[in-house]
């Protein structure tokens, strides 16, 4: 990767957050929801440094089939179950069944 951290003279991180970082707090966050409870997308992006990054939290999570990584527990806002990469209606079984909803 090019040296694009340069801001001013010095140079280090860069100045603004790559997604690959933001994927990884969001990933860490949504592996760290215990069984049996759940978050919203809006409280995942708050916790995860950008509270207006909801939707980007929930297109992550969509993509996402790694088993270690509980993205079932996300929810919507609304009350309403949201998406899920292996179809709506396991993840909504996979929520009864840890007496999540």
């Amino acid at each position: 990767m090019k040296n694009y951290a340069r801001v001013g003279k010095r140079q280090g991180k860069p100045a603004y957050r790559t997604p690959s970082s933001f994927k990884n707090n969001v990933y860490n966050i949504v592996s760290r929801i215990p069984k049996g409870k759940v978050l919203t997308y809006k409280e995942v992006a708050h916790k995860a440094g950008s509270p207006k990054a909801y939707c980007a939290v929930g297109n992550l999570l969509n993509k996402n089939y790694d088993p270690n990584i509980p993205c079932h527990r996300v929810v919507r806002s609304d009350g309403k179950i949201g998406g899920y990469n292996r179809g709506s209606e396991k993840k909504k079984d996979i929520l009864e069944r840890e007496k999540a909803i």
